[in-house]
């Protein structure tokens, strides 16, 4: 189990119990009543912890190691029905972007999403979840053909940002997420995001115009990661949670803004701490949202996404 720095108080009381544990185990000494006072003592420090982290703590969170990425939701929730499907037709396969076929609960769904790796070799194939243009191409193909099929679209999103290097500016990376904004915006099926993780800049935009956007509890969202933000304008990464606060880039910061429809509750400590729970409840949060739009016919669906987009960020004096 890896710990967070703000989480090292729990990982002493953790190791504490578990030696009360074993003491108990390995003499005839009745340990109960210290185990009992240990284990309080544990649970009113993660409630404490957890339920005031600032916006750095979260992000810190939204990247543990131990975090479920895109693919262990898709299997848990579509299980063996999920097909993936490859390539844009034009360049290559990024597999730093994943899509295909499944089904929750006898309904067909298109998902598509970043994926990240779970050890150094498999970040470097999935490139840290950095999607190239042909990322980006891929996931309008696999749209286009869900939208041909009449097939709602869910797009779970993890991503520290679009790949900003010089051959993917070459490949046309701006215009590929542009392209697929406008795309997804006009889309005649529903469409369903989750900021699962991360959920930086127009990495997270190219997948994430949906007609119900949805956020992790300890996920993030924001144009720009704190520790750039921070080098941009400090021209330091030591800023970086000073930053994060004046992003308001946490799901309640971006609820209140109403950026967002709505927060999934994450277990107590982030997601990795349970994740049959959050699995379970992310499926019945897309089961809902996709029930509700299957209601509205293609035109109102469409036109509904767009002043919703549209209406963010209005004000008047």
């Amino acid at each position: 189990m890896e710990y967070l720095d703000f989480e090292l108080p729990i990982k002493d009381l953790e190791e504490q119990l578990d030696k009360c544990i074993e003491l108990g185990k390995q003499s005839e000494i009745d340990v109960t009543e210290t185990c009992g006072k240990i284990k309080d003592k544990l649970d009113k420090t993660k409630k404490d912890i957890y339920g005031n982290l600032s916006a750095w703590q979260r992000v810190q969170v939204s990247r543990h190691p131990s975090r479920p990425y895109t693919l262990d939701y898709i299997t848990a929730i579509a299980g063996d029905t999920f097909q993936e499907l490859h390539g844009d037709r034009n360049v290559k396969d990024d597999k730093a972007m994943i899509g295909g076929l499944g089904k929750i609960d006898g309904q067909s769904v298109m998902f598509i999403g970043q994926q990240k790796g779970i050890n150094t070799k498999m970040r470097q194939y999935r490139n840290f979840g950095m999607a190239n243009p042909e990322g980006y191409r891929k996931a309008l193909r696999l749209m286009k053909m869900a939208e041909k099929y009449n097939i709602p679209v869910v797009t779970l999103i993890d991503t520290p940002g679009a790949f900003p290097g010089l051959e993917a500016e070459e490949r046309g990376q701006g215009e590929a997420i542009a392209r697929n904004i406008f795309e997804m915006s006009v889309l005649k099926v529903p469409i369903v995001s989750i900021i699962i993780g991360e959920g930086a800049s127009g990495g997270a935009l190219g997948i994430g115009v949906g007609d119900r956007v949805m956020m992790l509890e300890n996920s993030w969202y924001s144009v720009i990661s704190p520790e750039n933000c921070s080098t941009i304008l400090w021209r330091s990464w030591d800023f970086k949670e000073r930053a994060a606060e004046a992003l308001k880039l946490t799901a309640n910061d971006m609820l209140g803004n109403k950026l967002v429809d709505g927060i999934i509750k994450e277990p107590l400590g982030g997601a990795h701490q349970n994740r049959e729970e959050v699995y379970n409840t992310v499926k019945k949060e897309i089961s809902k949202a996709i029930a509700e739009l299957k209601t509205l016919d293609a035109d109102e669906l469409v036109n509904q996404r767009i002043d919703k987009f549209s209406n963010m960020g209005v004000y008047s004096e």
